[in-house]
């Protein structure tokens, strides 16, 4: 769920199509987004089952270690776009502001966050034409409790 109020337009982001714009300014740390309407958890193998292209494919995320959340429809949250320089951080189905974000500004994560480490985005980053890819749990773990912290001192 999303809480302060948005639009979903089309992205600034190369390539990226639509993107979530805030309505109202979000104060480095806010809640911007929480978890809601998730009444089962996938496994990998469960996930790699989706065929590519489809919406349960397209719209899982790693929600924490192999497990994954799927949205029954595309849910407004799918239309967050990806940065290695994001101004919010994706945690446990949590969305932080990393910085003060105003409104009329694109929300972005990194998307290395809700990739699990075996999985390879099929497009690159369109800022640095690099590879997202995963990170393993722990690791994500680990680098979004430091980014977490970082926030609150």
């Amino acid at each position: 769920m999303i809480l302060p109020p948005f639009n979903v337009m089309d992205s600034g982001i190369n390539k990226a199509g639509k993107g979530i714009f805030l309505g109202a300014p979000v104060k480095k740390g806010g809640v911007i987004i929480y978890p809601d309407n998730i009444s089962k958890v996938y496994t990998h193998d469960e996930i790699e089952k989706f065929m590519p292209g489809t919406l349960e494919y397209e719209s899982c995320v790693r929600w924490f270690e192999k497990y994954y959340s799927v949205s029954p429809e595309w849910s407004e949250e799918c239309y967050i776009n990806h940065s290695f320089e994001p101004n919010a951080i994706w945690f446990l189905g949590f969305v932080f502001a990393l910085r003060d974000i105003e409104a009329g500004q694109e929300l972005t994560i990194d998307y290395t966050f809700i990739a699990d480490e075996n999985v390879k985005l099929d497009f690159l980053d369109t800022a640095t034409g690099r590879e997202i890819r995963g990170v393993p749990w722990r690791e994500n773990v680990k680098r979004s409790c430091k980014k977490l912290l970082e926030l609150f001192d």
